[in-house]
């Protein structure tokens, strides 16, 4: 188990701008050939937006990005047409395949964060496609198989145990509170690599929200 604190994570974004980012893998100007993915998974930004603040609209390939919101509303608009509002405890899926453009904004008055996750496919090309499941429950898993990996999101109130999947790779990423893990204690940011997960649990010491993404080798 490789343990990474938030507080090793690249800072990014632009301040002036309304706009802060944590990333957890090499991005952008933050090149670092060690820490380029883990599995399928290629980057775990927690991204922080002020009122008003957004990324304009931009391209992806080749690329599923699945985002968690913590707190506050995203807007999400793309080029397939489609144009939603992402809220706590929804899952939102943009495959973008061969290719597709989106922007996404705070549109409300109070702060927006969100942990944004991308994940490279198996398989190039095919056509964009866009999935909002609306308040995700923890009992439901959501695949993505194009990159052979499934999330799984827990809710735990203190003393709650949660068992980590027995994968060959599991990421284990803290939204809120604070767990034990392996003799491990992670907190908001903190995120474990996981490589050959069997018999582990993840105890909450505080009420908690993890992010647990199971993926093949």
């Amino acid at each position: 188990m490789d343990v990474r604190r938030a507080g090793e994570r690249y800072r990014g974004g632009d301040p002036q701008a309304g706009i802060e980012t944590r990333h957890a893998f090499s991005f952008g100007p933050h090149y670092d050939p060690d820490n380029l993915r883990f599995g399928a998974l290629i980057a775990c930004n927690e991204e922080r937006l002020a009122p008003g603040a957004g990324f304009g609209e931009h391209p992806h390939s080749h690329t599923e990005i699945v985002t968690w919101v913590v707190e506050g509303e995203l807007t999400h608009r793309d080029s397939a047409g489609h144009e939603t509002r992402v809220r706590p405890g929804d899952v939102q899926h943009l495959s973008a395949a061969a290719g597709v453009r989106h922007e996404e904004r705070n549109d409300g008055d109070v702060p927006l964060t969100f942990v944004q996750m991308w994940l490279m496919p198996r398989d190039s090309g095919g056509d964009p496609s866009y999935t909002l499941v609306p308040g995700i429950a923890d009992v439901t898993p959501h695949a993505v198989p194009a990159a052979g990996a499934t999330l799984r999101v827990r809710r735990l109130d203190r003393g709650g145990r949660t068992a980590v999947p027995d994968a060959a790779l599991v990421y284990v990423h803290v939204v809120r509170g604070e767990v034990r893990l392996a003799g491990e204690v992670l907190r908001p940011g903190d995120a474990a690599r996981i490589t050959g997960a069997e018999g582990l649990e993840a105890v909450a010491a505080e009420p908690a929200e993890l992010l647990l993404w199971e993926m093949t080798a």
